[in-house]
């Protein structure tokens, strides 16, 4: 079982709006939604792993961490990232960071060090 993490970005969230509108048009099952959205999740997962090479580098101040079930949370404040030449600032930022080397649990909780910001 992969993380269910990026379900809540753009695209996780346009794939399940579309799920539900195909259920509710009965064209597909709730099932095949489901097989669908753990697909998504697997494919997710592997293509950030091994296909992004890009580097972020980014500075803000903490407003706030929290590590619990081996999830890393920070909200930063006044953050600036830069990738060589682009700089970007934004006044608040959530990062959850999980371990990618370990399994997800069953339980449907997100853990694990692959990061997103949400």
């Amino acid at each position: 079982m992969a993380y269910q993490l990026y379900r809540n970005t753009t695209l996780g969230n346009s794939l399940q709006e579309s799920l539900d509108e195909l259920i509710q048009t009965q064209q597909i099952t709730p099932q095949l939604a489901l097989q669908v959205l753990l697909h998504f999740d697997k494919s997710i997962n592997s293509a950030l792993a091994n296909r992004v090479r890009n580097r972020v580098n980014f500075r803000g101040s903490l407003n706030t961490y929290r590590f619990c079930d081996n999830v890393w949370t920070f909200v930063l404040n006044d953050v600036e990232f830069r990738e060589v030449t682009d700089l970007v600032k934004v006044d608040k930022v959530k990062i959850v960071a999980c371990d990618g080397k370990t399994r997800p649990p069953q339980s449907g909780s997100t853990s694990g060090q692959r990061g997103a910001l949400l």
